[in-house]
């Protein structure tokens, strides 16, 4: 049997995500195929648990589990949202090894968490977007040329982080600072974004057996102002799955999911977020790790779908361990 290292936690604020969706992705892998393992991922220090919830460290050189006869894995599955499991630097340090991960490669996991990398791609493929305006920390601004591009209301955003951490939106002029201030402690790096209102969906789009599969679409309300952390994690939101659209509309978002999958090269479990104006929608963000909790959305598209996740979870780990071979 295929052993499984099932990594979860991480560097951010997420990593309370991770833990369940990793818990979800442990308990769900099929016992006669695969013999996985959790592995958990801290700022301070990298472990595995056993059945009996004993630690043992990992061995940062080789991604061995030590005292355990120098535990090797045939294939690493990524569970953890953020950093560093969502921007690359995970993705580089198993090419590295030569060890079989899930999802996209390295550097394109480093461009879909990057707003700005990714807004700018898919602008050049003639994808909608807002309109958006770039700061670094420490960078000298005005506001009246930020507020003249992108108009009121305006999102304050980090460009690097998920799970809408550090995001305002903001109604005036004199806010803007404050919301600013906000996003810089989540990155050195932030985007304000025009407001779009619409309506806004969630797509879930994976490949499976070599054919990109657009699941359900689910239409997001929120109760707060606007779909954020709270409105993820705390059950103040509703979805709607699958959502209330006009064939014509439906037709439109699938075909530019799966476009926006292509067009960023990528592989394995993708959710990303639209907004739609006037009939036509408006790319977001895309999570290339989406949550796999009981709460997250990506799984209860399977369901509605019929398509089992303990299926899903075995094509990416199988197809991962093919491209690593054929590297």
């Amino acid at each position: 049997m295929k052993k499984i290292a099932v990594i979860m936690g991480g560097y951010s604020k997420e990593s309370m995500i991770s833990l369940k969706s990793g818990k979800v992705v442990y308990e769900n892998l099929c016992r006669k195929e695969f013999d996985p393992y959790r592995i958990y991922l801290f700022k301070d220090k990298w472990f595995m648990k056993d059945e009996k919830n004993k630690e043992y460290s990992i061995n940062k050189q080789d991604f061995t589990v030590s005292g355990m006869n120098h535990l090797q894995f045939d294939c690493v599955f990524n569970a953890i949202h953020g950093t560093p499991g969502e921007d690359g630097i995970l993705q580089a340090y198993f090419e590295l090894l030569k060890i079989p991960y899930t999802g996209c490669n390295f550097h394109h996991a480093n461009v879909t968490f990057n707003k700005k990398y990714c807004l700018s791609l898919l602008k050049y493929f003639g994808i909608n977007t807002a309109k958006s305006f770039f700061l670094n920390k420490n960078q000298v601004f005005c506001k009246r040329k930020i507020l003249t591009k992108v108009g009121l209301p305006c999102f304050v955003k980090p460009n690097r982080s998920g799970s809408s951490l550090g995001i305002s939106k903001v109604y005036e002029e004199k806010y803007l600072f404050n919301a600013v201030q906000k996003a810089f402690l989540e990155d050195e790096e932030i985007l304000i974004e025009s407001f779009l209102e619409g309506k806004e969906v969630s797509v879930g789009v994976f490949s499976f057996k070599n054919e990109i599969i657009v699941l359900p679409i689910t239409e997001i309300i929120s109760q707060n102002d606007f779909f954020d952390f709270e409105s993820k994690y705390s059950g103040k939101s509703q979805e709607i799955t699958p959502a209330k659209l006009f064939p014509n509309i439906e037709n439109q978002i699938r075909k530019i999911a799966k476009k926006v999958y292509n067009f960023l090269n990528l592989s394995g479990i993708t959710r990303a977020e639209y907004i739609i104006v006037n009939e036509e929608p408006f790319f977001l963000e895309i999570n290339t790790i989406p949550g796999l909790s009981e709460e997250s959305i990506f799984p209860k598209q399977l369901k509605i779908a019929g398509i089992s996740l303990s299926e899903v979870l075995k094509n990416s780990i199988y197809t991962s361990i093919e491209k690593m071979e054929i590297l």
